[in-house]
């Protein structure tokens, strides 16, 4: 029997190779971010501190099967001190894996936003999860909440908040993605207005600084625990977006093209704007309000790869973790202070988005 071999197009193996530099631009980011910060370590034993553990942790994995005692994975000479142990695997890791995690679904969201809506200036804030959560961190921080309820409270508020702009947009008469996205404005005005009350009210000394660094974005004293909370989310909304990502594809047919196809054009929006909320919910409960990458980042992707979501996505989900890690580094390292990350994203994406709108082709 003769078989078949399915070949990429072109097309297809140049956006594949664009995505494998990508991820090695990733990896190299990811490492080199280890080496920075007012305590030197070298990346000789970054990766090697990095190994050990990965390779600990794996062999007490394999040790809990029965009849297996497998040990270390990588066994090697400690060449390393307790305290480069310390700031690799307790302080850095943890934050470098959250910048990396908030980039990739801020990015994923904003690109699925823009397929949803076929605008390119949709962001992963159009439905008002942003501002939700803003109103739930400061509420929580006038009560004098602990960090985990300030991150807890952002997210019920940020998914309330969405919840509320499909039940709006559900009941009004017209054209639901437009009822859509009037509702997602004026809820969020809503919000952003409760925001400022709590502000007016909230306690000089101490409240409000707490809320006003909130609201301006950071990953600083990002804990273990930050990431595991956020993970589970942020997996049950990127995994459903990934596999789904081909038929965003079909979206820019227009809904009656679609439909011919078998494709219920309703049912697949509420899917992705479902995920794309749900990631965006538990990416700004644990960093703050860092606006832009959503924004930005899918725009990158498609002078990359192009329109075509099959590539599109997973280069905005690449692109928006490198984006935020290095601009995460140059927030705790360009000055004595560190700057918030929701200023430099802001500070370097309004300008770049203002390029990518004047110069020739504009915004695709």
């Amino acid at each position: 029997m003769e078989r078949r071999s399915e070949t990429l197009s072109p097309a297809r193996r140049a956006a594949a190779g664009k995505l494998a530099a990508l991820g090695g631009l990733l990896l190299a980011v990811f490492l080199l971010s280890f080496c920075l910060g007012r305590y030197g370590v070298p990346l000789s034993q970054v990766v090697r501190v990095l190994l050990y553990r990965l390779g600990a942790v794996l062999g007490g994995l394999l040790d809990r099967l029965p009849g297996v005692e497998a040990g270390p994975l990588f066994p090697m000479e400690v060449t390393w001190t307790g305290q480069m142990e310390t700031v690799v695997l307790s302080i850095r890791l943890p934050r470098i894996l959250l910048a990396c995690l908030v980039g990739c679904c801020l990015s994923a969201a904003g690109s699925a936003y823009q397929g949803i809506f076929q605008n390119p200036m949709a962001s992963p804030d159009i439905l008002g999860a942003s501002s939700g959560a803003a109103f739930g961190a400061a509420l929580a921080i006038l009560l004098g909440g602990s960090r985990r309820t300030v991150t807890l409270s952002a997210f019920f508020f940020s998914l309330l908040t969405v919840a509320l702009v499909y039940l709006l947009a559900a009941r009004a008469p017209g054209k639901r993605v437009l009822n859509l996205v009037l509702s997602g404005i004026m809820v969020s005005s809503l919000f952003t207005s409760a925001t400022s009350y709590i502000k007016l009210v909230a306690d000089p000394t101490n409240q409000l600084p707490e809320i006003t660094y909130w609201l301006m974005g950071s990953l600083s004293a990002t804990r273990t625990a930050d990431v595991r909370y956020a993970l589970l989310p942020m997996a049950l909304g990127l995994v459903p977006l990934f596999l789904l990502r081909w038929r965003v594809n079909l979206l820019t047919l227009g809904d009656e093209e679609a439909r011919t196809m078998g494709v219920h054009t309703n049912r697949l929006r509420l899917a992705l704007a479902l995920c794309a909320t749900l990631v965006t919910a538990a990416s700004i409960s644990v960093s703050g309000m860092i606006g832009w990458v959503g924004l930005v980042v899918p725009h990158l992707g498609r002078r990359l790869v192009g329109n075509d979501y099959r590539a599109l996505l997973p280069a905005s989900m690449l692109f928006g973790a490198v984006f935020l890690l290095a601009v995460d580094n140059v927030s705790r390292n360009l000055l004595a202070t560190e700057i918030p990350i929701g200023i430099l994203t802001a500070f370097i994406g309004a300008p770049f988005f203002l390029y990518l709108m004047l110069r020739k082709g504009g915004l695709r």
